[in-house]
């Protein structure tokens, strides 16, 4: 991925708009189209076919969770959604992930973490630190709820995978899951990459959730992870 990402913002506020296009613009990442509503954002991901929408929880006509919903119900090249809150753990961003989006991140995030984190899910990485992760989850989780289509028959993976499963909901990084499996780190990354194409996820954040919903592990039943990292 050679060339610079190409981003839709979604948006109802002009100066958050004309702020984040100027911070992305001086990093050589191209807006490609803006958006007011969640249907216009919605519209514009079809029409201009963005790597990343950065949208925003609340707006007016169609919400970013629905609009998240719509651009990611399949198509192909669909894009990597973050969402955009003033709230952190907002019950409105663990539904947003559960519907498909890559991470989140609050609206007075510094312009250097805005440039990274667009560039961090264009390559198909998750934009949450484990353990804020985790915290979602275990906040908004509801098993048997119909929140999301994540539901997944966890019988398709082997122990070792369930066993990688479970750690790495419980917060802990590939560095920590092959020092606690005594694996190495490029071992640990095809047990994740296997995991996530059985089980039709597109990242990290969905098996997180997954673990979860599914009963692999229990809110409350977690490790020590470290709080730091801004990527899964």
């Amino acid at each position: 991925m050679t060339e610079p990402p190409r981003v839709l913002l979604a948006d109802d506020q002009t100066l958050v708009r004309t702020g984040f296009r100027l911070i992305l613009g001086a990093d050589g990442i191209d807006v490609v189209a803006e958006a007011t509503n969640g249907t216009e954002a919605v519209e514009a991901a079809r029409r201009t076919r963005p790597d990343v929408v950065l949208m925003d929880v609340r707006m007016p006509e169609m919400d970013g969770l629905e609009a998240t919903r719509r651009i990611l119900s399949g198509a192909p090249g669909e894009p990597r959604v973050i969402i955009l809150t003033t709230f952190d753990l907002d019950r409105y961003v663990y539904a947003a992930l559960s519907a498909g989006a890559s991470g989140f991140l609050l609206k007075d995030v510094t312009p250097e973490h805005l440039t990274a984190a667009v560039r961090t899910v264009r390559t198909g990485d998750a934009l949450l630190a484990p353990a804020i992760t985790r915290r979602l989850v275990e906040r908004f989780t509801r098993r048997g709820s119909d929140t999301a289509a994540l539901h997944r028959d966890l019988a398709a993976l082997t122990p070792r995978e369930l066993e990688v499963l479970g750690l790495l909901a419980r917060g802990l990084s590939n560095a920590e899951l092959a020092t606690r499996l005594h694996l190495a780190e490029a071992t640990v990354k095809t047990h994740v990459a296997r995991i996530l194409a059985k089980l039709g996820l597109r990242d990290r954040v969905q098996a997180v959730i997954v673990a979860y919903e599914t009963g692999l592990v229990s809110a409350g039943a977690h490790e020590d992870a470290h709080e730091s990292g801004e990527q899964m």
